[in-house]
């Protein structure tokens, strides 16, 4: 969900019109037929956990929308000799439109003219291999252009548009992961189905089978069914989630499903890119070693082929201020850089000339082994050579000839080892996924301090059977001369080993595996493509943020799993006792009011504290798990204790207001048991959270006996 799309009237409606709200309603009508409206207590509580949903998530979207900005995808549209940047909202038909590398296609479009413009549409046919654009074709809205530049006429617009049609089903990337919202939503599902007929039940034994009265009967009734209603929860969640997506905001993290917070906080294994997060992203060319031509030939070509491309990328830009100007060289034909083939080309009247790494365009043993000398000491290589024809993929290359390699440096970011140690730290294995040559990459990876840098390979190496690619990940921190489509590969298997995982890119090349990945992570000044398919966008494009934004998903996780038990506690008991009452048709143990008291000391109030601290122990896997196994044993003691209540009172003769004082006294001290379990380890904090909800219980019980029906302790004055 994107936080920011939502409107005022949706957001009111969402927390006002749920399941669990016209539930609540339905019982206050139930409590007002009784008589008995003090327990109507319970409906203040449900306006106020509504208001405060409202009031936080209109907080959050009006600093999302500001946000919002700086990441919303706009259209570079030509009017005249200008061109100008628009948002996509204001295209009309008719326009002409430039896109470039990186863009994603917003709008239908005629092709004007093609610059060796390729788009990939596998966001829309499934099929991840780029597609030649030339003067006529079509773009079809929700593909991204991934080499290559043109201009095109737009076709549709509004609700015409192929993008509103198409999009919304093509462009399927996964949602980031969220186990805990599944398993809540799993637990209410369940609860959902039982509550009407238990409920429904539980008033026709109360009263044919008990004897009680209507009005009392139907008060037992609510709070039975009151009691299983696990709306707390609900609430707990999707406030800390609207709260973390604010606090991520102000970190300068814009997050477009909310789930991806839950999903980054359970990362274990995070992939990502070598440029622009272990490096800095600028190049520069340290040295030109020439092969087979001379110098000025060489500067003659590279000053051709670096400045005669529109999109220029940072090697681009690395022998633009290296190379004179050789733009007034006449090209008749010319290749953009693409991830997948791992070179450009021109053709000039003379010859075709290809630049990019040395093993794609070439099978010369020495020459490779004099490129990997330099690549293991960290430097980039590529490799020029002239060729009769302009190849367009590595298989198609018959000839070549070799005329230069040129060595260009990148340098590790200075924060980088403090960045990979945190993560070191919090279990997390970090894997470079990089088109580089992995020798390169492996030698950079260990100046940043990655663990297992060392362990390298080859992506061409790799099995292309799935099965034994899942077995062939495990062995490496470090993957080389990656495409895309084995990008995306690389991330399944290790989500098919049981792993969850982010990736963190920025470029085109990134897309398929951003759009997979249990979190994918984009920067705001990457491609148009990599933002859309992301889940979370770095707003300063700075991979350093990296840490505290993690922490800060860790922090909101780990406390809504910690308080999490606490309303489990209430709603499995509550289910439990029902049944028990029902089997034994006996008057059900509680009041609302009683309830009330309890759910607001034992569960409201402390769990509000709580997912307030600093805490970033979170379970990797198995929420649910780790939450019944604190909250089904506590159920499972106070229904024993309250059965054995309903015994000795059989036994003993004792009154119904004793019964009932005992039954409250059982529920309230056991409630602030489990959060005296889920408060440890103690710390000054959590001690006094638990001594205050524990004065205000007592303070409630013994001050106000006759407002919560129990026998009344202290002497009146």
């Amino acid at each position: 969900m994107n936080t920011g799309s939502r409107s005022k009237a949706q957001i009111i409606r969402s927390h006002t019109i749920t399941y669990f709200n016209i539930l609540n309603l339905v019982l206050a009508a139930l409590v007002v037929i009784s008589g008995q409206y003090k327990n109507m207590l319970f409906m203040g509580i449900v306006i106020f956990n509504s208001l405060i949903g409202i009031i936080q998530e209109l907080k959050v979207k009006s600093l999302i929308d500001k946000l919002s900005v700086i990441t919303a995808t706009k259209a570079k549209r030509i009017k005249g000799e200008e061109i100008e940047e628009i948002p996509i909202s204001q295209i009309q038909k008719e326009d002409c439109l430039l896109v470039t590398a990186g863009d994603q296609i917003v709008a239908d479009c005629t092709v004007l003219t093609s610059d060796g413009l390729e788009v990939n549409e596998s966001l829309l046919t499934g099929e991840s291999v780029p597609v030649l654009k030339k003067a006529g074709d079509t773009l079809y809205s929700g593909s991204f252009i991934t080499a290559g530049t043109g201009t095109g006429r737009v076709l549709h617009t509004g609700e015409e548009n192929y993008a509103t049609q198409l999009v919304r089903k093509a462009q399927t990337k996964r949602r980031a992961t969220s186990e805990m919202q599944d398993a809540i939503k799993k637990i209410i599902r369940y609860v959902s189905y039982t509550i009407i007929p238990i409920g429904m039940i539980l008033f026709c034994i109360q009263y044919y089978r008990v004897g009680n009265s209507f009005p009392n009967s139907l008060v037992n009734t609510v709070a039975g069914v009151l009691g299983m209603i696990p709306e707390g929860l609900v609430l707990l969640t999707s406030v800390s989630f609207i709260l973390g997506v604010g606090r991520l905001a102000r970190k300068r993290a814009l997050v477009q499903e909310m789930e991806a917070i839950e999903a980054l906080a359970r990362v274990n294994i995070l992939c990502l890119d070598k440029t622009g997060t272990i490096t800095t992203g600028e190049l520069m060319v340290e040295k030109v070693l020439p092969l087979g031509a001379s110098e000025a030939e060489i500067e003659n070509i590279l000053g051709c082929m670096a400045y005669t491309f529109t999109d220029v990328n940072a090697t681009g830009k690395a022998l633009q201020n290296y190379f004179h100007d050789g733009s007034q060289i006449p090209v008749t034909e010319r290749l953009p850089f693409s991830s997948t083939r791992k070179f450009m080309g021109i053709t000039t009247d003379t010859s075709s000339y290809l630049l990019g790494a040395p093993d794609f365009l070439t099978s010369d043993d020495e020459l490779l082994n004099k490129a990997e000398s330099y690549s293991q000491k960290g430097l980039r290589v590529l490799l020029l050579c002239s060729c009769p024809i302009l190849y367009r993929s590595p298989d198609e290359i018959r000839q070549s000839t070799p005329l230069a390699l040129i060595v260009l440096a990148d340098c590790v970011k200075e924060n980088a080892m403090d960045i990979f140690n945190y993560f070191a730290k919090q279990g997390v294995d970090v894997k470079i996924i990089s088109g580089d040559n992995p020798a390169t990459v492996s030698y950079v990876g260990q100046q940043a301090g990655i663990p297992n840098a060392e362990q390298y390979v080859n992506a061409a190496a790799l099995p292309k059977d799935f099965d034994a690619l899942r077995k062939e990940v495990e062995k490496y921190a470090i993957f080389g001369r990656v495409t895309p489509e084995q990008k995306q590969q690389i991330i399944k298997a290790y989500q098919a080993n049981g792993k969850i995982v982010g990736m963190v890119g920025d470029g085109i090349n990134d897309v398929l595996a951003l759009k997979d990945a249990d979190c994918g992570i984009a920067m705001a000044n990457g491609a148009d493509a990599a933002k859309q398919s992301a889940h979370i966008v770095l707003l300063d494009s700075d991979f350093s943020s990296m840490p505290d934004i993690a922490k800060e998903g860790r922090t909101i996780i780990a406390n809504i799993e910690r308080v999490s038990a606490l309303y489990l506690t209430k709603t499995i008991y509550s289910v439990l006792l029902c049944l028990i009452f029902i089997i034994i048709g006996k008057s059900y143990p509680f009041i609302p009011i009683q309830l009330s008291l309890i759910g607001a000391t034992a569960i409201g109030i402390p769990s509000f504290l709580l997912t307030l601290e600093k805490n970033d122990e979170v379970t990797a896997h198995g929420f649910l798990r780790h939450v019944l196994h604190i909250s089904l044993p506590a159920a499972i003691i106070l229904v024993a204790i309250l059965c054995a209540i309903q015994i000795f009172q059989a036994h003993f003769g004792w009154s119904s207001i004793m019964t009932r004082t005992l039954n409250l006294l059982s529920g309230g001290i056991l409630s602030l048991s489990v959060v005296g379990v889920v408060c440890r380890p103690w710390n000054r904090r959590r001690t006094l959270i638990l001594f205050g909800i524990t004065l205000i219980f007592a303070g409630a019980f013994f001050l106000f006996p006759d407002f919560f029906s129990v026998v009344r302790f202290l002497p009146v004055r």
